[in-house]
């Protein structure tokens, strides 16, 4: 148990025989389309052993396309000491993945290595991104950001189509526990006019022994600058929303951002994720969202950088407007 909770890439569920669920997240862009594709391979139990099963949910962004592909609970095989896990032929890693999908209507073949990975810094104290909770056995919900940002190289046979995606990017993120959190907010980009640059923000409603809380992570990485604004290190934040429009403000005794994600409600599809002791679609997302980011150095009260992404991801799960008042 140690070793995953200091590595927290790597599978969890060995010891559990119900109530668990985890999945990872690999969004990949392609470097000159306007298209983006999300794997997200996972395994689901819970007290039913009739519903154990394992997945793989794809996205396909640019034709706001999703399908939710069932594989048995056998079908999944993980790596005790690494990050590497199977489902089926499809084998996924922190440096590439390799697809061979026919099913649903899907036929998706081919294998994308992953290079120059930025992970989210970490040290035994405050493992991963979620630091020092990880260490704790009674959340709801964990999460892990494996790679903020990362280049790839490699192409895919979608339906028929070759499309290389060597000089895309790829993100990769993970989570897993019970069940997801009741209401939640996502945003994640890495597509900005600067090529090292990349964001991901986290908001959920965190249950905890008998009361609860409003917890976040924001990660930033520009240029071999790594900026973090979580509940961990005491970093404030304000939630605002516009029409089509997330507004996120946060500060800490250095910096300060704010990150505009704007989005189109009928480019969002919904993913299925585990409620209730099911799988089920209560997970609205998009791949055609825009983030505008701000970092202001408090020290020397100036602007530092400002940037704008394209084929960010957006997503909202949730009573999510409540976690602005709590």
């Amino acid at each position: 148990m140690l070793k995953s909770t200091i590595n927290p890439n790597i599978y969890h569920g060995n010891n559990h025989k119900s109530n668990f669920f985890e999945g990872w997240y690999f969004k990949i862009e392609h470097p000159t389309r306007n298209l983006t594709y999300c794997f997200i391979p996972g395994i689901f139990m819970e007290g039913n052993k009739v519903q154990h099963h394992s997945f793989i949910q794809i996205i396909n962004g640019h034709d706001i396309n999703f399908k939710y592909i069932k594989f048995h609970k056998e079908d999944f095989i993980a790596c005790k000491d690494r990050f590497e896990i199977s489902i089926g032929e499809n084998m996924f890693s922190l440096n590439r993945i390799s697809l061979n999908i026919n099913r649903d209507g899907e036929k998706i073949k081919g294998k994308l290595n992953f290079s120059h990975i930025i992970e989210w810094p970490d040290t035994i104290l405050n493992p991963g991104s979620m630091g020092f909770y990880n260490y704790l056995t009674f959340m709801q919900c964990y999460t892990q950001v494996c790679a903020m940002d990362g280049m790839v190289e490699g192409s895919l046979n979608i339906n028929g189509e070759n499309v290389d995606f060597t000089g895309g990017k790829v993100y990769i993120e993970k989570n897993w526990g019970s069940a997801f959190p009741y209401s939640y907010i996502w945003a994640q980009g890495n597509c900005f006019t600067g090529r090292e640059v990349s964001i991901t923000c986290s908001i959920g409603h965190i249950p905890f022994f008998v009361t609860s809380f409003t917890g976040f992570l924001i990660g930033i990485y520009v240029k071999g600058t790594f900026y973090k604004f979580t509940t961990i290190n005491r970093s404030k934040l304000s939630i605002g929303y516009e029409k089509d429009k997330l507004i996120l403000q946060s500060h800490n005794r250095e910096y300060s951002i704010e990150i505009d994600a704007s989005y189109n409600k009928g480019d969002f599809v919904n993913l299925f994720a585990p409620r209730d002791e099911r799988m089920i679609p209560i997970a609205a997302e998009t791949l055609q969202g825009k983030i505008n980011l701000t970092i202001y150095d408090e020290r020397k009260k100036q602007i530092i950088f400002e940037d704008s992404c394209i084929n960010a991801g957006v997503e909202f799960c949730g009573k999510y407007r409540i976690l602005a008042e709590l």
